[in-house]
């Protein structure tokens, strides 16, 4: 069963579909009843791949007196995700006067990366943010999801 979300999105409102690799900004060419989302911009990272496959390095090791830890290792992955999710957040916010309505969908960790990322101006406009990926299904089935009752 697929989850719908029975949002309005108002007519020229926008919705951020991404993850830590993929954004897509849609408009709503359509009204609330009937929307028509619309490929306004595409993002796509260049590719990141795991941490373990970027660094070599061992983690350091501290010493204070007898005892000794280690510092953890820098996540160059995740690194990146919150990189891509600035990147998509000061587009957005170049066009942020023609932005009456935001939603933002997006997975758990991409979505508080993507809220950490936002402008002031942008979070006024956000009606609401989904933790769901649908960056891989089709338009159409987007805006569905978003609005069926």
């Amino acid at each position: 069963m697929t989850e719908a979300f029975n949002l309005k999105i108002p007519h020229g409102g926008y919705v951020l579909v991404g993850d830590g690799r993929r954004a897509l900004v849609l408009r709503n060419e359509g009204h609330a009843l009937h929307v028509s989302l619309k490929v306004q911009h595409l993002f796509e990272a260049p590719p990141n791949p795991p941490t373990r496959e970027q660094g070599t390095d061992r983690p350091p090791r501290v010493r204070q007196g007898e005892h000794r830890s280690a510092i953890a290792q820098t996540d160059w992955h995740e690194i990146a995700e919150h990189r891509f999710a600035e990147e998509v957040a000061a587009t957005l916010d170049r066009i942020a006067d023609a932005i009456p309505a935001l939603i933002v969908v997006a997975p758990p960790r991409a979505l508080a990366s993507l809220r950490h990322a936002l402008s002031d101006r942008l979070k006024h406009v956000v009606i609401a943010e989904i933790d769901k990926d649908l960056t891989k299904l089709p338009i159409e089935e987007i805006g569905q999801r978003l609005t069926r009752r």
